[in-house]
């Protein structure tokens, strides 16, 4: 789109055109009650502290409304998520020339007590009361992110589509590269450049993620588990007349013996201030070994054997003092891309950026703070909240740093943090105006009428696929019968 192109960060001129340009684009983003939507993001923005629920923003100055018009926006609100997406892809690139890096990850909105929402599944969460479950019900959402060099925690929101409980993560998750790197080559920002970087972390089916999306031309970089066991490339078959088939697998690599490694074919030696020496080995052309289970159930034909590079790191120390471990990753591109492999290393590291975003999302802008019914309205919902994180990332070279007094200062060299830009974006905002309406002067609807009451709503079962319950209950008169 244009207008809103990433620009200098050294023109304040030019952001600020690109931060108006980008909010005029959002109101017509905006379908039904595009008005309150707008305000609402603007809310969250300017909110005095963290979003700890969704009412309290209708007492904001920036939302104009009352508090009932703030639950219709959510409740029968429109978004063009089409038009919303294309519009934060055009609004970010990367300033290096290198492949364009995105990591993608999914995160969790907990809804443990929301029995009567659907599409529940039962979420990994670190922390529960009770030190015992080691999963908790919500809305798992998959969150894709362009990444940034530099010593900072921004990254640029591009998507995020939540997982429901029939769904695939992995083909959700392909969908979502798909979808990605078609908005982005239309923004132009993958023009002159190698081939995109996707980064994941461990959990992550990164064989079959490369083979679904070898259409996409894309390169996959994730970490894998200590304990796997790669093969490689099967040895020529010598033309002797014996008999049987020739074989599939070569040699074992297995990551928890690295003693028993080969020699690595490519190596080299960093030094950082953080972790000290650094020593990034990898090994080519290794595969894993497949089997017809889990997401390759009813895979038809001979298992595809997926080629790529195992990566391992070796670091001399670990941040408080924690005794360090080999980190393995595994690296799969397009033919005649460029191997890099000084680029791969560090931009894992990168990926964990995420991390703060995520943890930007949740305890400041308060992303998980509403306690909405309905998975559309989560949907929408967590759009508002990617629309105003991408303001802030437009936004962070015209705050001024209200730094406390017990904080430190921002240096020159670095970007003011995500937290205190919105911080200062209540003052910005004076200046940058609204596109939305005055609302219009009115009084207290009559309300429900006496005597009526409502219908029990529906309870939901947590994560159940309708054809296991199906089945559940084929079973049972099968039985009774």
């Amino acid at each position: 789109m244009p207008g809103l192109r990433a620009v200098s960060a050294s023109d304040p001129a030019a952001c600020r055109e690109a931060l108006v340009g980008f909010r005029l684009a959002l109101y017509r983003c905006f379908g039904r009650r595009a008005d309150a939507l707008f305000e609402l993001v603007d809310a969250v923005l300017t909110a005095d502290g963290p979003v700890s629920s969704l009412v309290e923003l209708s007492l904001e100055k920036a939302f104009r409304r009352g508090h009932g018009a703030l639950y219709d926006a959510l409740a029968c609100g429109e978004v063009d998520v089409a038009a919303l997406t294309a519009l934060v892809a055009a609004s970010w690139e990367p300033a290096d020339d290198g492949p364009v890096k995105v990591a993608v990850d999914v995160s969790a909105w907990p809804r443990p007590d929301a029995v009567t929402s659907a599409g529940l599944c039962h979420c990994y969460t670190s922390c529960r009361c009770d030190g015992a479950r080691k999963t908790i019900p919500g809305w798992p959402f998959s969150f894709a992110a362009g990444l940034e060099w530099g010593a900072s925690s921004w990254t640029a929101l591009l998507d995020a589509v939540r997982i429901g409980p029939q769904d695939d993560a992995t083909v959700v998750t392909v969908a979502q590269i798909g979808a990605v790197v078609a908005r982005l080559a239309a923004a132009g920002s993958l023009a002159g450049r190698p081939a995109p970087l996707f980064v994941f972390d461990s959990g992550y089916d990164l064989t079959r993620i490369t083979f679904l999306a070898a259409d996409h031309g894309v390169q996959v970089l994730g970490r894998v588990r200590s304990d796997r066991v790669f093969y490689a490339p099967a040895p020529k078959r010598l033309r002797d007349g014996r008999p049987g088939r020739p074989r599939l697998h070569g040699n074992r690599f297995e990551l928890s013996a690295p003693a028993s490694l080969p020699p690595a074919e490519q190596q080299l030696s960093a030094q950082s201030p953080r972790y000290g020496a650094v020593v990034v080995s990898a090994w080519h052309g290794l595969h894993q070994r497949l089997c017809k289970q889990a997401g390759w159930t009813g895979f038809v034909g001979p298992l595809p054997v997926v080629p790529g590079t195992v990566i391992r790191i070796q670091v001399e120390r670990l941040p408080g003092n924690r005794a360090p471990q080999d980190l393995w990753l595994w690296h799969t591109a397009p033919p005649g891309t460029v191997f890099d492999l000084d680029l791969l290393w560090k931009t894992y590291l990168r990926r964990f950026d995420l991390e703060h975003t995520f943890r930007l999302l949740k305890g400041m802008l308060g992303w998980t703070a509403p306690q909405i019914r309905t998975p559309e309205q989560g949907q929408r919902w967590t759009w508002l909240v990617l629309a105003a994180h991408t303001q802030l990332r437009l936004a962070r070279t015209l705050t001024i740093d209200l730094r406390r007094r017990w904080e430190k200062s921002t240096p020159i060299q670095r970007p003011t943090t995500p937290g205190r830009v919105r911080r200062g974006f209540r003052m910005l905002r004076r200046h940058l105006g609204t596109p939305a309406r005055t609302p219009k002067s009115t009084t207290a609807g009559p309300g429900r009428p006496t005597g009526t009451t409502r219908p029990p709503r529906t309870r939901y079962d947590v994560g159940k696929k309708k054809s296991t319950v199906d089945n559940k209950q084929t079973r049972k008169r099968q039985v009774r019968g």
